[in-house]
């Protein structure tokens, strides 16, 4: 009996003393705030469509093309070649390859190729080739043993003339590892060795210097025009989106 009494005036005790204390605070609830996300953040969090700054109107490569003109980096050998490469085997590469395989075609260009299909099959190959060892020799290997940046740089200022003028310029001009300006040896001497390789696969009927002059050529105006391009795409891609 008393121990029973002891055992109450107890637990008696201990209830008057847990009333007398603070309860235990528990966790705070969420507030609505915190348990939303601010709209700032979900925009954060969600990727944004930027247009691809690696293709002009999203079908011709534009790897070599660096829009930050402000700091700027030479690149290893390795990545020298991987401009080239991008460039070369891009998927739109493949595209590319096969509208001027078309044109070429309907000049009647090499007429040993044939027409029909079986045609059109070695104009492509010969349009693939030609882009793919130009880019090679011009991008990556000269560049490399030269010390020269593959890279077009574009000058984002001043009037359309001037722009124009700068980027038909890049032909004959083009920046070293070292920052200094350089003739383009790459562009200019890479382009005319492709052209010469190209007579490894062209009917030989067409392998004479004339020819191969004549489309070392082609290919200098037609990167000089791809130049002045690269230089205006970023105003045309940044008001179509405003950004």
């Amino acid at each position: 009996m008393v121990c029973r009494v002891l055992v109450s005036a107890n637990l008696l005790v201990g209830g008057v003393v847990a009333i007398g204390q603070e309860p235990s605070r528990l966790p705070d609830a969420p507030s609505a705030s915190q348990t939303q996300s601010s709209p700032s953040s979900v925009a954060q969090s969600v990727p944004q469509h930027e247009p691809s700054k690696n293709h002009m109107f999203w079908i011709i490569p534009n790897y070599r093309s660096d829009e930050n003109s402000a700091e700027i980096k030479p690149l290893t050998p390795a990545e020298k070649m991987k401009v080239a490469l991008d460039d070369s085997f891009d998927p739109s590469a493949f595209l590319v390859a096969g509208i001027f395989a078309g044109l070429s075609m309907a000049q009647k260009q090499y007429s040993s190729f044939g027409t029909g299909a079986q045609g059109f099959g070695k104009y492509y190959g010969g349009a693939f080739a030609d882009q793919a060892i130009g880019n090679i020799m011009s991008e990556g290997l000269f560049p490399v043993a030269l010390h020269q940046d593959p890279r077009y740089f574009v000058k984002g200022t001043g009037g359309f003339c001037k722009r124009t003028g700068y980027a038909i310029s890049r032909e004959v001009i083009t920046r070293g590892d070292d920052g200094r300006n350089h003739f383009n040896t790459s562009e200019l001497a890479g382009n005319a060795v492709a052209a010469g390789i190209s007579n490894l696969y062209y009917p030989a009927v067409n392998r004479s210097f004339g020819n191969t002059a004549n489309k070392w050529g082609q290919q200098i105006a037609l990167d000089t025009f791809f130049n002045v391009a690269k230089e205006f795409w970023p105003d045309v891609r940044n008001k179509m989106f405003r950004h």
